[in-house]
């Protein structure tokens, strides 16, 4: 039992939860009502869709563990006390599960690009494979780029989806001609936006979080190398772009009478944003910057979770 607990913890059981909701509401309340609402065909399945969701899934376990495999000494300093990889399941098993995770991906994404006929699923899915390596074996260490690889991964799992079910209306006419194809798009955009902006500014928070036990092992993180104060700064323009985007959003819906969405989105995600700018600059100490990143995962998953809004006034 004890094993099986550790692996779980290893692979982030709650992160990939999130990411399979994440595709579950887009494809359920973005895509689906898209066609649905001009009576064409809904052209991504029930069952690629969830192959497709699967893939993601197994794609982002096999990069928690790879993540954990070569961040053992720097989370011995960070979090010992969630230390997995060697502690409980030894390195050998830790390396070969991420091989066998991500091969699964690999295989099942390239079964939904054999049934679509795209083909670019299977190489942009690879690509992700590796670029989580070179992220745990190289970019982590880097300044900013290691950030924006995770945040452009993270707005993957939303973007692929829009991006897939476009590419296979676009290939089939009777489709193409009866569904919206630039709500599709700027939906798809504008959740993978959210998604970029918003994991690019924890990953700088759990940067300054982590900086003591990233220094002590040679990482040129933001915070490191700009220092904590450029570091809050930037994160503070992000926050503010984000924003000033949402209230735009919330501004552009009022003349469709979205009330029940405006409350949603002011109540638990512009305001709780707020919070957390006003907090990031009094924030000292890890423990503040840990408290910082839980508010920015809970306006990720209520940002997330206003897909349902779609569903309900489409």
């Amino acid at each position: 039992m004890k094993l099986l607990v550790a692996f779980f913890k290893l692979v982030r059981t709650l992160n990939l939860l999130f990411i399979a909701v994440t595709q579950l509401l887009f494809y359920y309340c973005v895509v689906k009502p898209v066609f649905v609402q001009a009576n064409a065909i809904l052209p991504l399945t029930l069952p690629l869709f969830l192959t497709l969701m699967i893939a993601s899934v197994l794609i982002a376990a096999g990069g928690y563990i790879i993540n954990d495999y070569f961040d053992r000494n720097i989370d011995q300093v960070n979090k010992p006390g969630k230390l997995v990889v060697e502690k409980i399941i030894n390195r050998r098993w830790v390396i070969w599960w991420h091989m066998v995770l991500s091969v699964a991906g690999i295989l099942l994404s390239a079964i939904v690009a054999w049934k679509t006929r795209a083909w670019w699923l299977a190489f942009v899915n690879i690509g992700c494979v590796i670029a989580l390596w070179f992220y745990s074996t190289n970019f982590k260490r880097k300044l900013l780029s290691g950030n924006i690889l995770i945040s452009l991964l993270t707005a993957w799992v939303v973007l692929v989806v829009g991006f897939l079910s476009h590419f296979m209306a676009n290939i089939h006419p009777d489709i193409w001609l009866g569904y919206n194809a630039s709500k599709l798009l700027r939906l798809t955009f504008l959740y993978g936006g959210f998604a970029f902006i918003i994991s690019l500014i924890r990953e700088v928070i759990k940067d300054i979080e982590d900086m003591h036990g990233d220094a002590r092992y040679g990482c040129r993180t933001m915070p490191i190398v700009w220092g904590v104060q450029s570091s809050k700064v930037f994160i503070a323009t992000w926050m503010v772009v984000l924003i000033a985007a949402l209230v735009i959003v919330q501004a552009y819906t009022l003349p469709f009478k979205w009330w029940w969405s405006i409350v949603y989105c002011m109540l638990l995600v512009i305001f709780p944003l707020l919070y957390i700018f006003r907090k990031l600059f009094t924030a000292t100490t890890p423990k503040d910057f840990h408290n910082l990143s839980n508010w920015v995962k809970f306006v990720m998953a209520t940002g997330i979770f206003s897909m349902i809004f779609f569903k309900i006034y489409f």
